[in-house]
């Protein structure tokens, strides 16, 4: 019987980051739900395919897969690995839009709760626990205020040389917790029975631990 955590929350909450290392310390897999959709993204990207049913349409012919090589996650466009072009802010904010089309969601979605049915699972994203694993052992909802947010994608930012204004990356995460939340699909919100954990002022090693307790609570 496998075990399905799901993590939930805005854009720049640090969900990818603490799941890894709540994965790595408890031994699951971790599950990056957005890369999936980030991948989708590159690709209508790459093919200026920008309105809703022209991505519909195109998604037919989009394979993403999930695999993992040195016990790293990593994520296969039609067969070629993208997990180092899909991090930008370009491919972020196209991610939104595509997650708000039905025909994306519901073809990533057999994949997603195929690999939970099977395997013992981390999985975050903006939809896991109220949607994609509404029977989750544990649900977290981890978020942290927005300008906090923003400080920390600043921080990334300037670290890799790239240029940035900290009001426009603030904007720009407002802009998409409004699009998530609003969307008619599966729209972000707290599970009811979700585990709220605001990271605000909080290290990631705090956040990892307090996952973790609530991980043991629960067993």
């Amino acid at each position: 019987m496998s075990y399905n955590i799901a993590i939930d929350g805005p854009a720049g909450a640090g969900k990818s980051t603490i799941a890894r290392r709540v994965a790595k310390k408890l031994g699951f897999i971790y599950v990056d739900t957005g890369a999936m959709y980030r991948a989708i993204a590159l690709y209508m990207l790459e093919n200026k395919l920008e309105e809703e049913a022209m991505i519909a349409k195109a998604v037919e012919d989009v394979n993403v897969k999930i695999v993992y090589e040195d016990g790293e996650q990593q994520v296969l466009l039609n067969d070629k690995n993208v997990s180092g072009l899909i991090r930008t802010e370009e491919v972020g904010k196209m991610a939104s839009c595509v997650a708000k089309v039905g025909a994306v969601r519901e073809q990533l979605l057999d994949l997603q709760r195929a690999l939970a049915k099977t395997e013992n699972v981390i999985m975050d994203g903006r939809d896991i626990g109220t949607h994609v694993l509404p029977n989750a052992d544990l649900k977290i909802y981890l978020t942290a205020s927005s300008r906090e947010r923003a400080n920390r994608r600043y921080k990334e930012l300037t670290e890799k040389g790239v240029a940035c204004d900290l009001a426009v990356i603030e904007q720009d995460i407002i802009a998409r917790d409004h699009q998530d939340m609003n969307r008619a699909i599966a729209p972000l919100k707290q599970a009811e029975d979700a585990v709220l954990v605001d990271s605000s002022d909080m290290s990631i090693e705090e956040v990892v631990d307090a996952i973790i307790a609530a991980f043991k609570e629960k067993c």
